[in-house]
């Protein structure tokens, strides 16, 4: 469990990037703490958000993200008529598994960053039309993006899982912390 990223990272690039990721894919996974499948789904705001499908959506964004940065189609094919469903768990789909999916996808993020040459080595951006055309990004922006990316929704799951039953995250941390304990 990482909720503060040591200063020690500093002094190597890849692992404070690295680091302050984890420390938001943290407070995500905390949001789950305590809560059953059913409580998962809920939506308790004026928005379509769960935290079980903000959990799907971290996830599959990430193996998106670093799947584009290998050059390899993603796990998941998006389109405008399913993109819906990567923000809620369907039928079948659970948060354990989720949460395994995630730790797979965020072991393969580890290994890609750790492994190209350079954080300035760049790969294209897809030709979608929210991105400008023939644009190339270099890894430490994808490491960036993603840790901006999944700070986002861990603000939101804070919202979500204080609306459901009014734990804070200052609250989860401590519950994760107590469970810990042998």
């Amino acid at each position: 469990m990482v909720t503060h990223v040591r200063a020690e990272a500093q002094g190597d690039e890849r692992g404070a990037l690295l680091s302050f990721l984890e420390e938001q894919r943290g407070g995500i996974r905390r949001s789950l703490l305590g809560l059953t499948e059913e409580q998962a789904r809920l939506r308790p705001s004026a928005s379509e958000l769960s935290l079980g499908g903000l959990l799907k959506h971290v996830a599959e964004v990430e193996q998106t993200w670093i799947a584009r940065a290998k050059q390899q189609p993603p796990a998941v094919k998006r389109t405008q008529a399913n993109w819906h469903e990567c923000f809620q768990l369907l039928d079948g789909e659970s948060v354990a598994q989720q949460l395994a999916y995630w730790e797979k996808v965020a072991a393969e993020t580890e290994d890609h960053v750790r492994s190209v040459p350079s954080l300035d080595d760049t790969f294209p951006l897809p030709n979608d039309p929210w991105f400008p055309p023939d644009e190339r990004v270099s890894m430490r922006w994808l490491c960036l993006h993603l840790i901006r990316e999944t700070a986002r929704h861990a603000g939101h799951a804070d919202i979500v899982r204080e609306s459901l039953d009014g734990k804070t995250a200052f609250e989860l941390v401590a519950l994760e912390q107590q469970a810990e304990r042998p």
